[in-house]
């Protein structure tokens, strides 16, 4: 991955970019057919229609998660930090905002590829502001569930997919969507309640 258009001038150590998780390059849709282990998210358990509001709850949760005091810190050199994990949640929104708008649009879509790694690193998530992205976030989330409260009927049953293969109606893109927010609240250590709790060691 080539970020030397990102590097820092050696008299500013503080400017470079930190190390990298490794990449993520499983593919997630099991979660569409079975509960996920770590977080608890179960697809079966959600209907389509309930996605809009469990997407504005989670909302609410990661703008909590933002006002913690240690919001910038990694847990671990290679673990992404709160305010990076919300970066990505802000990225998310949008990304799947772009491919709900394709589908209700178009017939059988090809998504965009999304390299989030490369995303992380060329917008310098480690580097964000906790409150501009606290503000970028909540306009994602509440665009994106006030979208998906508004789809109804037939269709739930369009479709469209990735370059990989993977295929999705809309209600399955949602559902699979929203593992992704409830997953990363786990990974930071927020609890289904809405309470916080310590990161997990």
């Amino acid at each position: 991955m080539d970020t030397s258009a990102h590097d820092a001038p050696a008299s500013n150590p503080a400017a470079a970019p930190p190390l990298a998780p490794e990449p993520d390059t499983g593919d997630w849709t099991w979660v569409l057919e079975r509960r996920c282990p770590d977080c608890g998210f179960d697809a079966d358990r959600v209907a389509a229609t309930d996605v809009a509001a469990m997407v504005a709850d989670t909302t609410r949760r990661w703008l909590d998660v933002l006002t913690r005091d240690d919001v910038a810190t990694r847990p671990a050199p290679t673990v992404w930090s709160p305010l990076e994990y919300a970066c990505h949640v802000r990225d998310v929104h949008r990304v799947y905002r772009h491919r709900l708008d394709l589908m209700l649009t178009q017939d059988d879509p090809h998504y965009p590829d999304w390299d989030q790694d490369r995303a992380a690193i060329e917008q310098r998530y480690d580097l964000a502001e906790p409150a501009t992205v606290a503000q970028e976030l909540g306009v994602a989330g509440d665009g994106m569930a006030a979208e998906l409260a508004d789809v109804s009927g037939g269709q739930w049953a369009r479709t469209g997919g990735r370059s990989d293969g993977a295929a999705f109606t809309v209600d399955t893109m949602a559902r699979y969507y929203l593992h992704d927010l409830v997953h990363h609240l786990w990974d930071v250590g927020a609890r289904d309640d809405g309470n916080l709790r310590t990161p997990r060691q």
